[in-house]
């Protein structure tokens, strides 16, 4: 297709006007629009009514129309400043998630050359972003999804940042981790209840794994539970569990540490002023 570059981000928003409000049909318009022309981004902004030309633009842009998420297509996403490899079979990584990596660089801050575990890791953004701004620590991430693992690794050779991936399950004790120790445990695991899949995005649900999203409405907090159980055993004395959660499990969750014999319960909100992080330490015996 051949035109101004207006017009090239006016054809790409009415392909995704039944998916996305008109701001965000924008943006992504933009995105993949520099990308396949390479232009930079900027030039369609201040530049739109210039020509330009994009080869088979309708073939290109059949799987945004069809819902798959931009960053499949471009096969890349950012987080805490870096670019993530991601494809099918991997979470994309959200902006609320590089608050709970924040928060984990904070809790370390007073520890010399930290341990931490990051269990559900997928894409190893967490791990990855905290080994490259904490650079003395070492860094251990676990998954059981053998897809996500080599994605994981693809993204720590590319940023170079050092990290054990691991093989586990966080349901079943994780066993490839027994008898170490670690000074912090962050964790951003399946918290969506299966109920909420009719109400969400097909760009979510058609397209990201669901293993990395969803969770039995019966028992949704299974993963924090089970995450909370094996790290009694694997954190430190003055050690910290964190986690990103579901904004309207927050009060269970509290609930479900105190029993599981942690304290110091701090709850916080992210950027959307909705609670989504979870910090705390095992109880000292």
């Amino acid at each position: 297709m051949k035109g101004r570059r207006a017009e090239i981000i006016d054809y790409l928003c009415g392909r995704m006007q039944h998916l996305y409000p008109q701001q965000e049909c924008r943006h992504i318009a933009r995105m993949v629009a520099s990308a396949w022309s390479g232009d930079d981004e900027s030039r369609f902004l201040i530049e739109p009514n210039e020509e330009i030309e994009i080869t088979d633009l309708e073939r290109l842009s059949d799987p945004l129309a069809a819902g798959c998420p931009v960053q499949y297509i471009l096969r890349r996403a950012e987080f805490c400043g870096e670019e993530f490899i991601v494809r099918e079979g991997v979470l994309i990584p959200r902006p609320e998630t590089e608050e709970l990596v924040m928060w984990a660089i904070k809790k370390a801050e007073d520890i010399q050359s930290p341990r931490i575990l990051d269990v559900c890791t997928g894409s190893g953004c967490i791990a990855i972003a905290l080994k490259k701004r904490i650079p003395t620590s070492s860094l251990t991430a676990i998954e059981l999804s053998d897809e996500a693992l080599a994605i994981a690794r693809e993204n720590s050779e590319q940023l170079q940042a050092e990290v054990e991936f691991l093989k586990d399950d966080a349901l079943r004790g994780m066993p490839s981790v027994g008898g170490r120790k670690f000074d912090i445990v962050v964790s951003n695991p399946p918290y969506i209840p299966q109920t909420e899949i009719a109400a969400m995005r097909i760009n979510v649900t058609q397209y990201e794994p669901h293993m990395a999203l969803f969770v039995a409405d019966d028992d949704p907090l299974i993963f924090y539970r089970e995450i909370a159980r094996a790290s009694r055993a694997l954190l430190s004395p003055r050690g910290w569990l964190l986690f990103e959660i579901h904004e309207t499990l927050a009060e269970q969750t509290i609930a479900m540490l105190a029993t599981e014999g942690y304290t110091n319960i701090e709850l916080r909100k992210d950027f959307r002023d909705k609670p989504r992080m979870i910090c705390c330490q095992p109880q000292r015996e």
